[in-house]
């Protein structure tokens, strides 16, 4: 090889963190090296970049490999034992360029991991674009200051910071001007936005700022939020705002209150209810995604059912499962566990749950004239991040209409009127 590869896992601020390493990395004239972007959610996130790691030795002997992320971070340690790591750096250290000055450097540290704890600020990074054209992700936010009993993020993020709104409109106005028709406004907590900046900014408020000065940008997106701290301007933008895609993916977590309180989250199951029932009163075409855990300590299965029916109740269409898994250190840890078997057979019942979920949306939209993002020649995304099936000459990056013709099962099939 003679150029960067970046492997990424986990979420879209580590995709967009990517993107940032690129440009440094590109600007320092790093060659041969593979940059590892870890995710530490679960234990098997971590697992599978071991893994990944092994095999890009295999693969490219030569090449210098260099490990960050959030796995990193936390665990410096796990990588730095492993023979086939030339670097370990921290989730600070990846977005400075002058790290990847200093990788040419003879003697430069092999661990460069600084206590993320201790950072106050998150930068703006205005890059010039993605690998892909479909849609391009803008870093409003980092870290977090909750303590969710089965969470490590904290510890590989750091304390919540906000990127000033200037900066972001900025960067979502430089993007939009490169071509890129939809912006993802992404960070670890999104709705704690603002709090550490001077005056009362908020998520809703930097939404409506960011459509009100890029009036060019056809569809602005928002990451996972977290419904409870959803301020009076972000349900006000909802409603009012047509270029904000009416599409939401909740961190709910549990259907369950006892469940909630041990994962020490700060709402109650009437609270995800209450949100989404509003919601949709203000936007009656919104379709909304969730964070669902399997298996929590101490769950019982009448804990567990109260999960399942929150599907319905909130009536959610796109489900992401997590199994519960043990994070040394964090208190679920210290509960009392839930078997293995038991935890994969909820898992696999909320997941059959969210199948049947999407198989009602999709048929439910067959007729109906929608707006697809094209990703590639032959698929997209509706405004309400649906899966779409649509032949596209444009390719990535192209706002194309179309009528559903019907579906597959997992995603729509749509022509051109």
């Amino acid at each position: 090889m003679s150029d960067i590869e970046i492997i990424t896992f986990g979420c879209r601020l580590n995709a967009y963190e990517s993107e940032v390493m690129r440009e440094h990395a590109a600007a320092a004239g790093l060659s041969d090296a593979v940059i590892v972007n870890t995710c530490a959610v679960t234990a098997e996130a971590v697992r599978q970049a071991g893994q990944a790691i092994r095999k890009v030795r295999r693969k490219h002997p030569e090449a210098k490999i260099i490990v960050t992320g959030c796995a990193a971070q936390i665990d410096p340690a796990r990588f730095a034992a492993m023979d086939e790591v030339d670097h370990v750096i921290g989730n600070q250290e990846k977005l400075d360029a002058r790290t990847f000055a200093s990788f040419g450097i003879e003697g430069s540290e092999r661990v460069v991991v600084n206590d993320i704890m201790s950072v106050k600020e998150t930068a703006s990074h205005l890059i010039e674009g993605f690998g892909s054209r479909a849609r391009a992700y803008v870093q409003i936010q980092n870290g977090c200051d909750h303590r969710c009993t089965f969470c490590v993020i904290p510890f590989g993020r750091g304390p919540s910071r906000s990127v000033p709104a200037g900066e972001v409109v900025a960067q979502v106005r430089r993007l939009s001007g490169r071509g890129y028709a939809e912006i993802v406004l992404t960070g670890v907590d999104i709705t704690a936005y603002g709090k550490d900046l001077p005056g009362d900014m908020t998520l809703g408020r930097l939404v409506r700022t960011v459509l009100k000065l890029v009036p060019e940008l056809p569809r602005l997106r928002l990451s996972s939020i977290d419904s409870v701290e959803a301020d009076p301007a972000l349900l006000a933008a909802i409603a009012e705002e047509e270029r904000l895609m009416p599409h939401l993916h909740l961190s709910l977590q549990s259907g369950d209150d006892l469940t909630l309180k041990r994962m020490k989250r700060r709402h109650a199951r009437a609270d995800s209810v209450g949100f989404c029932e509003a919601v949709r009163r203000a936007r009656p075409d919104m379709v909304f995604g969730a964070d669902l855990i399997a298996g929590f300590p101490t769950e019982t299965e009448a804990m567990f059912e109260n999960s399942l029916t929150l599907v319905d109740d909130c009536g959610l269409t796109f489900l992401h499962v997590f199994p519960y898994s043990a994070r040394e250190g964090t208190p679920a840890a210290r509960m009392p566990q839930i078997h293995g078997a038991v935890i994969a057979r909820r898992a696999g019942e909320l997941r059959a749950k969210g199948v049947a979920a999407l198989k009602s949306h999709l048929e439910g939209a067959k007729g109906r004239r929608i707006n697809v993002l094209m990703e590639n020649e032959v698929q997209g995304r509706s405004a309400d991040f649906t899966p779409v099936r649509l032949e596209a000459e444009e390719g990535a990056g192209a706002l194309v209409e179309a009528i559903v013709a019907g579906d597959d099962g997992a995603a729509l099939l749509a022509v051109r009127p």
